[in-house]
């Protein structure tokens, strides 16, 4: 029994001691360079002979995993929410002419002669009255200045007028009573005298009264100082009428006030400067190599496409534009060409203090456009919003819906700009076929994220 417990306790002994050797060994080898190249040496050929796949030529019965790379889709489910998300619009392909466009910058500018306009003194005289304020909307007609007149001319005209129109009363009234006195020769002959009197009278009455009108008296005003018999001291300056070729100009801005109430101004000076922005000109600048299409265009009469520059919202094109004229000269510094449209303009805001009008127009002199003027047209094309197609390595694609599955078609593209792609009319696509015109990209994001899925086709899968 003693025998037996010492061999336990040697036995134990020696285990202890042979681990610590082991130990010590491995690491020696861990060490040692030398060692480690030798043992891999000498294991690489084991490793070669066996298996490389324990699972090689074995049916695990996992029949429906592809252990392979995953299938490409094709199509992809997306709620109603992720639509709204994404922002998606439908569009219905219909076949068409496609304009070729070319791109151009452009500059909202005044148009000359008409766009400003200078309100000057009819006469001499001192400002004793301003009506409106700078920056103010006017409607024509409105009483823009009060002047207290000192032009002695203005006050002769006012006098002859007044003279002619008491002579005129006079003589009406001889008339009068000699007609009642009987028919005779002297009166006879008396009366027709006095007719012809009236008829001199009558013209210079005319004259004057045309005068006045030219010395920027209203009518009313003539009337007035018929009708008291007091010559007007005072002028009230107004906002000249639209004229017929400005009849949409509804109202007038006060842009320059330079004046103050007070001032002794001089026949002419200017008192104010209106602006008429019911209508601007578009100053597009091209190149001179670019002169011949525009030259095409102007002559097949094809409207032109403009947008603030800057913007990609449909709502902001601005179509159907007309080019009125090309430059007769190119910029010997700039080598820029430039050539003009009337730009149609609205108001988009206005409001009313202490009784007067302020409105905000929707385009403005001095802002920045981009022109797309038509240089080609192809018949029979499909044409799609860009935002319609997508594009990945060498292909092309638009979405299909079909109900909540939207499926990825190819598609050869001909052509395409900023705007539209020109989709080749091969029997892919028909009139009527609905693809997704907004949200085709992140469909297409979707199925890339989609397609990229597990890391470990193994993984989950019990051997």
């Amino acid at each position: 029994m003693a025998q037996e417990k010492f061999w336990l306790n040697n036995k134990f002994m020696l285990t202890v001691v042979l681990g610590g050797f082991a130990l010590a060994f491995a690491g020696w080898l861990q060490r040692s360079p030398e060692w480690r190249t030798a043992m891999a040496k000498w294991i690489e050929p084991a490793a070669e002979a066996a298996p490389a796949d324990p699972h090689a030529d074995h049916d695990h019965g996992h029949e429906g995993h592809d252990h392979g790379d995953e299938p490409h889709l094709e199509s992809i489910d997306i709620s109603e929410n992720g639509l709204k998300n994404m922002g998606y619009q439908e569009f219905v392909i219909k076949t068409g002419t496609f304009e070729k466009k070319l791109t151009l910058p452009a500059t909202v500018v005044e148009r000359p002669g008409y766009s400003q306009i200078q309100t000057p003194a009819p006469l001499t005289g001192i400002v004793t009255k301003i009506y409106q304020i700078q920056g103010a909307a006017i409607q024509p007609g409105s009483p823009l200045f009060e002047m207290r007149l000192t032009h002695e001319e203005l006050v002769a005209a006012q006098r002859d007028f007044l003279r002619s129109a008491e002579n005129i009363d006079v003589i009406t009234r001889e008339i009068k009573r000699l007609e009642t006195v009987g028919e005779g020769v002297i009166a006879g002959k008396r009366i027709l005298e006095l007719q012809y009197e009236k008829q001199k009278l009558e013209a210079n009455y005319r004259a004057e009264h045309q005068a006045l009108l030219l010395h920027d008296l209203t009518e009313a005003q003539i009337q007035q100082i018929v009708k008291t018999r007091e010559l007007l001291n005072t002028l009230t300056v107004m906002a000249p009428p639209a004229t017929d070729k400005d009849s949409m100009a509804t109202l007038y801005h006060l842009q320059e006030l330079p004046i103050k109430v007070g001032q002794q101004v001089e026949a002419g000076q200017p008192l104010a400067i209106l602006a008429n922005h019911s209508a601007l000109y578009l100053e597009g600048r091209a190149f001179e190599n670019d002169v011949p299409n525009l030259r095409k265009a102007l002559a097949a009469g094809w409207k032109v496409t403009a947008r603030p520059s800057g913007s990609a919202a449909e709502s902001d094109l601005i179509k159907d534009l007309d080019l009125l004229y090309l430059a007769d000269h190119i910029d010997a510094e700039t080598r820029a060409f430039t050539f003009y449209l009337e730009l149609p303009n609205s108001i988009v805001s206005e409001r009313e203090l202490n009784g007067r009008k302020f409105v905000q127009w929707k385009y403005r002199p001095g802002q920045r456009m981009e022109l797309f003027v038509p240089i080609e047209q192809w018949q029979e094309k499909i044409v799609v919003p860009a935002d319609a197609v997508v594009t990945e390595g060498a292909e092309n694609y638009v979405f299909i819906p079909n109900g909540k599955t939207f499926v990825r078609t190819p598609i050869h593209v001909e052509y395409r700009d900023l705007q539209n792609v020109v989709i080749e009319n091969n029997g892919d696509l028909f009139d009527g076929t609905i693809i997704a015109g907004k949200g085709a990209y992140q469909m297409q994001l979707s199925i890339k994220n989609k397609s990229g899925g597990a890391v470990d086709p193994h993984a989950g899968h019990n051997h």
